[in-house]
């Protein structure tokens, strides 16, 4: 099993979600099944399955989250140092094309939440920027093309 690097608050937020699913998602289904089950005929009962086929994809996201918390490993923030890019540094960059600033947290892909700036270590753009230090230039394959960035900051 591959190892998932996550934050504390990352690990804690999956458990939560895990134990919502299981102790209120779980019963709520169980019970529109049981409803549908007694209004009679399930050949030709549409909320029956389309309370089977919601119990289905809770389960599948029940049993993806607890793969990813048993094989989660917590990142020491406290290690994290800002001489290169790493993993839970924020970094600035700008894009000498459009000299646009841009500013990116690197996160473990289940952390990732592009509207609040964190980027998955997985993607295209995270695996140019790792190990990079300040002033490097990078020119980093993206789908759109190349995007050459130079590095302004690295923080925690």
């Amino acid at each position: 099993m591959t190892p998932t690097y996550m934050t504390e608050e990352g690990y804690r937020k999956l458990k939560e979600e895990l134990v919502l699913l299981e102790s209120v998602k779980r019963p709520e289904i169980s019970r529109q099944i049981a409803e549908a089950r007694d209004k009679g005929d399930l050949s030709e009962n549409a909320e029956y399955d389309a309370a089977k086929e919601a119990q289905g994809m809770l389960e599948a996201k029940i049993s993806q989250l607890k793969n990813i918390l048993a094989s989660a490993r917590m990142i020491d923030e406290s290690a994290i140092g800002t001489e290169s890019v790493q993993i839970m540094n924020r970094v600035t960059m700008r894009d000498l094309k459009t000299q646009k600033m841009m500013t990116y947290t690197l996160v473990s892909e289940t952390e990732a939440d592009f509207k609040n700036a964190k980027i998955a270590i997985n993607t295209p753009i995270a695996q140019g920027l790792l190990g990079k230090k300040v002033g490097d230039v990078v020119d980093i394959t993206i789908p759109s093309g190349v995007l050459s960035v130079e590095i302004v900051e690295i923080s925690i």
